[in-house]
Parts: C-alpha cells; sequence; structure tokens
C-alpha cells in the first residue's frame, strides 16, 4: 500500500514543477508578443532582466539581437522545466488530447491572456491595433514557429474538444476572431484537475451508504459479477474501456457492483440519470465532447441510470436521429460506461450481466451479522417474507437499533422485541413504492371472524401455512435450486359478492403480519400501449420486495380470457394477458384474485393456479354465527333472534351492510338494536340488492 505522505510529498513536489514550467512558458509567450510588438526597454531585477514594451516605436536593427538573445535564454529556462517526472500539466494535455506542438502554443497563449495581465496589451500591440487585446489564430500563425493551418478545423482537438472558445460574430474572419481558453483547462494548466462544472449539475448522488475510501463489501455472487466486469476491463484495447450493461429489477444492487467494480479499477464513478440527458441536438453533442474530454482527463467512469426508461418504442424508430437522448450519447462519445436496465437494450452490444439481489442464504447471513442475534430464527423468517439488498437490510437493522432516533445503539433486544421492531421496519421501508401503485387494506379480521365450511377454512390455513414456510421449502430443501418458475403462490377466491372473499384475504394477511393491498384497476390499465405492463412490472416487483399480499378484486377485468385477433386493439389486449401469464408464473410472493364470474377467466391462469377457493352462499348455520358475530361487544343490543334472523338469504357482506344500518337507526332513536330494527334495515338490503322482499319473514312480534 502507498505510503499517504509519500503520496503527498510527490504531489506538492509535482505541483512545484509545474507551477515553475507554466512561469516559464508564460514568460517565453510575453517576449515572443514583445518581440512582434515594438522595441524594448529593459530594467534590472533580481532574477535578470524585466521587458517592457513602447507600441510608439518600431524595431530597430541593433535591438534584435538583444531581443533574440532574450529569447533564447527563455526558450532554455522552459526546457529545462519541461524534464519533470510526471511532465507538466500542458504536455500531459497534449498526450491525452492529440494535441500537436502548434496547437498547444495556441492554448498556451490564450491561457496566457487569463494566468498574466499584462498579455492582453501585448496582444493588442502585436496586432496593431488597441481594440483586439486577445489572442486570434492570425496572430498565433505569425508569433510561432511551424504554424499549420489544420489547426483551426472543427476536427483537430483544439475545437473538437472545446479547448478553446471562438468569439465570431456576424460574417468576421475565424483567423481574425477572438479566442479565449476554456475556464475548466485553464486550470488544469495551472494543475486543478477538477470535474468540469458544467457537469456536475446533472449528476445526483448515489443510493447506496458509500464513505469516502470506503469499499462497499459486496455478497459472494455479486462478487463474481464484479470480477467478471473487471477482466472485461483487463482485457480491453488500451484507450477503448468495455461498455457495460447492467441489467435487472434491483437499481441498487447494480449500483454496489458497479461501484465495487470501479474502486478495484481506481476509477471514480459518476451517476447520470437518463432522463437528465438534454434532448436539443446540440446540447446533447455539447455534453458528449465534455464528458469524454473529462474521462481523458480525469480517471473517471459513469453509471447511465435508465432503470425506469422505457426503450421499446425507441428501438422500433429507424434513423438516427430519431434515437432517445441515451443513444445518441453514447453513439458520440467514449469512456467507461454502466447502463442500468431492466432488460437488454438492443444494439448496443458490450459486456451484459444480469444483477439481482443477494441469494436468500445471502440475505439471511446479512441479517444475522447487522441484528447480531444469537438465534438464525429471525433471519430466516425475514429473508422468506422480504426480498432485500444489502443496503436495505443494514438500514433497517440499524434503524431497528436505534429505535428512538437518537442514533446511538440500544441494547441488544430480546428475541420478540427484536422480531416486532424488525418486522414492522421491513414493512415501513418497503411501502412507499407499493403506496402509489395500490391501495393498501387495514386489515383487522381474525381468523374468528371467518364462518365458512370446513373444507374452505383448511384451504385457506394452507395458503397462510406455504406463504409463511416457503423459505424453508424452498432455500433450505433445495426447491428453488431445481425450479425456475412456480415459485410464488397464488390462489382463486371464487363465489358471489359478499361471500367472504376480501376478509378472507384481510385474515391471511393479519395471521402473517403482511402489508395487503388492492389493486385499482384504474390505476393499472392504460390506453397507450405497452402502458399496462410497465404498471403490472413495477407493481409485481415492489410487492415481491416487501412480501406484500397482492389482492386483484373483480379479477375477471384483469385475467379475462383472450380473444381472437381482428384487429390491432384485440392484438395488444392479447399481448397483456400473456405478459400477466409470464408475470403471475414468475412471482414469488402471494397473490389473491377474487371474481364472481370463474368462468371469464382465461384457462390458462387457472392452470398456474396453486389455490381455488370456492366461497358458497352461506347455510343457515353458517348465518346464525355470523350473526352472532357482527355486533361488537359493547353494542346494545335486546332480544335478537338470530335463528330467525339466519332464514334471511343474505351473504356476509348483506349481514355486515344490515347490521351497520340498523345500528344508526337505534343509536338516532337512543335506544338499543331490537329485532324491528334489524328487520327493517333488511327490507333496505333487500331493495337495494333488486331481491324480492319476503314480507313474512321481515314481521316480527305478529
Amino acid at each position: 500500500m502507498t505510503d499517504p505522505s509519500f503520496v503527498r510529498t510527490s504531489l506538492e513536489s509535482w505541483q512545484t514543477g509545474n507551477d515553475e514550467f507554466l512561469a516559464a512558458a508564460v514568460a517565453w509567450v510575453r517576449l515572443r508578443l514583445a518581440r512582434q510588438s515594438g522595441p524594448l526597454e529593459t530594467k534590472p531585477t533580481a532574477g535578470g532582466k524585466w521587458f517592457q514594451w513602447r507600441a510608439s516605436d518600431r524595431i530597430s536593427d541593433q535591438d534584435i539581437p538583444e531581443q533574440d538573445q532574450a529569447l533564447k535564454k527563455a526558450a532554455a529556462r522552459l526546457a529545462e522545466a519541461e524534464k519533470m517526472d510526471p511532465p507538466p500539466a500542458l504536455r500531459i494535455l497534449g498526450q491525452r488530447l492529440g494535441l500537436s506542438d502548434f496547437e498547444q502554443e495556441i492554448l498556451l497563449l490564450c491561457a496566457a491572456v487569463e494566468l498574466d495581465t499584462r498579455i492582453a496589451g501585448l496582444c493588442a500591440q502585436a496586432q496593431d491595433n488597441p481594440n483586439r487585446p486577445f489572442p486570434t489564430f492570425a496572430l498565433a500563425m505569425a508569433l510561432f514557429d511551424d504554424p499549420t493551418w489544420d489547426a483551426l478545423s472543427p476536427e483537430r482537438p483544439l475545437r473538437h474538444w472545446r479547448l478553446i472558445e471562438i468569439n465570431q460574430p456576424g460574417a468576421q474572419p475565424l483567423t481574425t476572431s477572438p479566442l479565449r481558453a476554456d475556464e475548466r483547462i485553464v486550470n488544469y494548466l495551472k494543475g486543478l484537475n477538477y470535474l468540469d462544472d458544467r457537469l456536475t449539475p446533472l449528476l445526483i448522488p448515489f443510493e447506496i451508504p458509500v464513505e469516502s475510501g470506503l469499499e462497499p463489501a459486496l455478497p459472494p455472487s455479486q462478487e463474481k459479477l464484479s470480477e467478471k466486469l473487471q477482466t472485461a476491463f483487463h482485457i480491453a484495447p488500451p484507450g477503448r474501456p468495455p461498455f457495460i450493461q447492467l441489467v435487472g429489477a434491483d437499481a441498487i444492487s447494480k449500483q454496489f457492483v458497479a461501484w465495487h467494480t470501479t474502486a478495484q479499477l481506481e476509477l471514480t464513478l459518476l451517476r447520470l440519470p437518463a432522463e437528465s440527458l438534454p434532448g436539443q441536438v446540440g446540447e446533447l453533442e455539447t455534453l458528449a465532447r465534455l464528458w469524454e474530454r473529462e474521462s481523458r482527463l480525469l480517471p473517471l467512469a459513469l453509471f447511465l441510470d435508465a432503470q425506469e426508461t422505457d426503450e421499446r418504442s425507441d428501438a422500433e424508430k429507424g434513423s438516427a436521429s430519431e434515437a432517445s437522448p441515451l443513444r445518441r450519447f453514447l453513439s458520440r462519445s467514449r469512456g467507461a460506461f454502466f447502463l442500468s436496465t431492466r432488460e437488454v437494450w438492443p444494439g448496443l452490444g458490450g459486456v451484459v450481466v444480469d444483477v439481482e439481489k443477494p441469494t436468500p442464504a445471502e440475505q439471511r447471513a446479512a441479517w444475522a451479522v447487522a441484528l447480531n442475534l444469537p438465534s438464525d430464527e429471525l433471519p430466516a423468517r425475514l429473508t422468506g417474507q422480504f426480498n432485500l439488498n444489502l443496503s436495505a437490510i443494514q438500514q433497517i437493522a440499524r434503524a431497528a437499533q436505534t429505535p428512538n432516533g437518537s442514533g446511538d445503539p440500544v441494547e441488544p433486544p430480546t428475541p420478540a422485541g427484536a422480531v416486532d421492531r424488525v418486522w414492522h421496519a421491513c414493512l415501513a421501508r418497503t411501502r412507499p413504492r407499493l403506496d402509489v401503485l395500490a391501495q393498501r387494506i387495514d386489515v383487522k379480521a381474525t381468523w374468528d371472524d371467518l364462518v365458512l365450511p370446513d373444507t374452505e377454512m383448511s384451504m385457506l390455513r394452507q395458503i397462510a401455512d406455504q406463504v409463511e414456510r416457503r423459505s424453508q421449502v424452498y432455500d433450505e430443501w433445495g426447491f428453488r435450486e431445481k425450479m425456475n418458475r412456480g415459485l410464488g403462490i397464488s390462489a382463486l377466491f371464487a363465489g358471489e359478492s359478499g361471500t367472504g372473499k376480501t376478509m378472507a384475504a384481510e385474515v391471511i394477511a393479519s395471521d402473517l403480519q403482511l402489508n395487503l393491498y388492492r389493486i385499482d384497476l384504474s390505476a393499472v390499465v392504460s390506453k397507450y400501449i405497452g402502458e399496462t405492463e410497465k404498471n403490472l412490472r413495477r407493481l409485481f416487483d415492489a410487492a415481491e420486495d416487501g412480501g406484500a399480499i397482492l389482492f386483484f378484486d373483480e379479477a375477471d377485468a384483469l385475467f379475462g380470457k383472450r380473444s381472437e385477433v381482428k384487429d390491432s386493439h384485440d392484438r395488444y389486449a392479447n399481448i397483456e394477458i400473456n405478459y400477466l401469464l409470464q408475470r403471475m408464473e414468475a412471482y414469488r410472493g402471494l397473490a389473491v384474485l377474487a371474481t364472481n364470474m370463474k368462468s371469464a377467466l382465461d384457462h390458462a391462469f387457472l392452470r398456474r393456479l396453486r389455490f381455488i377457493v370456492n366461497f358458497p352462499f352461506p347455510s343457515r348455520e353458517d348465518r346464525i354465527r355470523m350473526w352472532q358475530q357482527v355486533f361488537p361487544a359493547q353494542t346494545p343490543v335486546d332480544g335478537l333472534d338470530y335463528a330467525h334472523l339466519a332464514r334471511l338469504n343474505l351473504t356476509g357482506g348483506g349481514i355486515h351492510n344490515t347490521a351497520l344500518s340498523s345500528a344508526f337507526m337505534a343509536a338516532k332513536a337512543q335506544m338499543p338494536i331490537t329485532m324491528p330494527l334489524v328487520l327493517e334495515a333488511a327490507r333496505a338490503e333487500f331493495r337495494k340488492m333488486n331481491q324480492p322482499v319476503n314480507e313474512g319473514m321481515l314481521r316480527w312480534g305478529q
């Protein structure tokens, strides 16, 4: 390992040498301009002679030898100062950007104006015009030896890399237009090598907790990917680093892999969102040139974040002018690029690497280390329900260990306290993404509230047991290694409205302590091509990470049968259903589909469902239990005949609505809930549902 003090001493020594070279170079330029301007007047100084020039006079023959002698001394001093190792910044710049000697002299002339206040006046004198205190191509060609016209070309480095700025108003000739050195380049010549401030506003911080000089540790599965990428850099031709496509749903893991890779290669990684790229061709071209220039001046790599960028329509565009800003940027610039996308973008080539979250075993090990618990029970349970990257695991563990927000760690929690605290921290961490995609249901129902036949109750408990034990079966017992699909648990709840389908989903969510989300079809289905699939993709990904239960109410509207293709609408509708079929099979959480039209579902969905639970119309015995449980314990009731109420052909939802309506009627009358009030509420419920009213059943005490 290099001693930091040695590095600092070497840097200070190089900076001193570069300052001496730059001072000698500016003095040499000043003498060149003075010789071009007029005779010199000298006065002694501690370091030799100080030259000033009078524009009113002309050069005489006796002045020329003295001027030539001064230039020879300045050139010798410049040559001596150039013998430093590493070379001075001007020479390094020339090597990295391909500048000829004459082009370096032009750049030095432009930079000298910024470094020495006397240069501007000498430029005016050298051009015999007090209104021209600035360098020009014409002045440079007259000033320096061996000038070449190709230095003016836009394809040559001075203009290609935007090292100089040309102010060419109107029809003014290029050769006499004012030149100005780019500020970033002037500072580079002074030894100040920093990122161009025109790029800084476009960059954003990484989402991983990276400290200065500290490389984030990678799990073994991601470490192998990083080693593969490092090998790709090592075998790449000099000056042509590989283009890397990082593919996958987890943006944070891709940032970890890219950061670790560049740290090993001693590159500084910067992050640029694809949506920050300018849409105007001219601005994009400038940005591409600036970035490639920066990547030659600094050890840089760029992480292009296109995680949420849709490439579907862009791939269909024909001409390069119609390509997306990201594609144009990549085609117009060179350097070390990491492109983060969900899927491979065609036509870009490069090295494609699929980056996944850490394996369940790696997540379990990370939980054990982060929580520092003696038992493996909690890490195993967390891994079974939540699919998180290392950054999320570490942040949740820290938050759980500092519950008061003080930042100071607390004593190791008890097993029971740790489970509750960490579990709720995981739920809170994963909620925000889902809350914008679906409606969260506040679950309150328990197994005791659910009234169903024994067969259906047994199937619901099997669903809950499989969700709870899936980590043990898939990971510890090796089923995940044998399967790449069907690792999720999907169930169909079929039955008419009000038979308890939603309550059953609530009961399972409550038992498993997981969030339950009802899918709002209006927020998912879109009339625009491809938008529905994109919304569903975000939904399933967020649910997998957070261990949430997805509840598709009225599922027949989304999971309907595919139809015969008669027009483009049919084709795209079938594409949406095909995508759902594939995504449901790959989904690794619990998805519940509820419908009262089972026959309307596509048969391919039914084949992929692990459970189909039929919710029958409740029997009279079930309705008695429902009436007995529907009124809370603190509700005042008087003389209710549950056997008589059970004769009413109401579903569980109808019983709940009737009970609630009778409670409001009793509250208004300031009396307990009685049979007449309940029967009156039942009459209203039947009429609301357009069902025939049996007045004989709705009479009481007659």
